[in-house]
């Protein structure tokens, strides 16, 4: 068995792990200990347990091994997540988050919102939502204004959807977080034109851009963009 090397906390509840082989990964501490959601690894150190943070399964993830410097998910945050699939990356907002925080998940395919109640049963911060994110006001009755809205939705529209949310959920100051893909935008043109192209639909929807982060190698043609909102 591979000995860690050393841990240290990198975001709110993140952190980098250095394995003795040279390996370095990023985890975060479990919300439920003994508990896996998908197939991700299990780190026990100093009596603490660490779920390793797939960036292959989780853009987030991605984001964040490429170099994002900033994330505003922390403890007690209220997260609005369109396209939550699964629940593979909310899993570990989830640890993040907290027992205090809340993630509303909104998903509309059938198949992985069977997998994600499967999750919300063990992590009581997931909410999950049957709904269509392109219709924000058929799950209004949520009833607050969230802190972060995420979305990972890999439709042609998608920042359009996303600022229709933001205008109904998001604080004022809050956070957006939106990973883009391109190919799901057009195939015809070049990643980069299209990443332009959405930069300027989000800064004309209100959005200030504070980062832009590129997924390669882990979610080839993608972009996340972290977001600060303001009416």
């Amino acid at each position: 068995m591979v000995g860690i090397i050393d841990i240290k906390e990198i975001f709110s509840r993140v952190f980098q792990i250095k394995f003795e082989d040279g390996r370095i990964a990023i985890a975060t501490e479990t919300l439920v200990p003994g508990l896996k959601v998908y197939d991700e690894k299990i780190v026990q150190h100093d009596d603490r347990e660490y779920r390793i943070w797939n960036p292959y399964r989780s853009k987030l993830a991605a984001a964040i091994l490429n170099g994002i410097k900033e994330l505003p998910i922390k403890p007690g945050s209220r997260v609005l997540y369109l396209g939550i699939a699964s629940g593979t990356t909310a899993s570990h907002i989830s640890d993040i988050i907290g027992e205090n925080g809340i993630i509303y998940g909104i998903e509309f395919a059938h198949r992985p919102f069977r997998d994600l109640i499967k999750v919300a049963e063990n992590r009581k911060n997931i909410v999950p939502l049957l709904k269509d994110a392109r219709l924000p006001e058929s799950f209004s009755y949520i009833g607050e204004n969230v802190d972060i809205l995420y979305a990972d939705l890999a439709q042609p529209n998608q920042a359009q959807i996303f600022l229709h949310n933001a205008e109904i959920f998001l604080k004022e100051n809050g956070y957006g977080i939106i990973a883009i893909k391109a190919r799901s935008i057009d195939v015809t043109k070049p990643p980069d034109e299209i990443f332009k192209e959405q930069r300027e639909i989000l800064e004309a929807g209100g959005m200030r851009i504070l980062e832009g982060i590129k997924l390669d190698p882990y979610a080839k043609d993608h972009i996340m963009f972290l977001l600060r909102y303001q009416y």
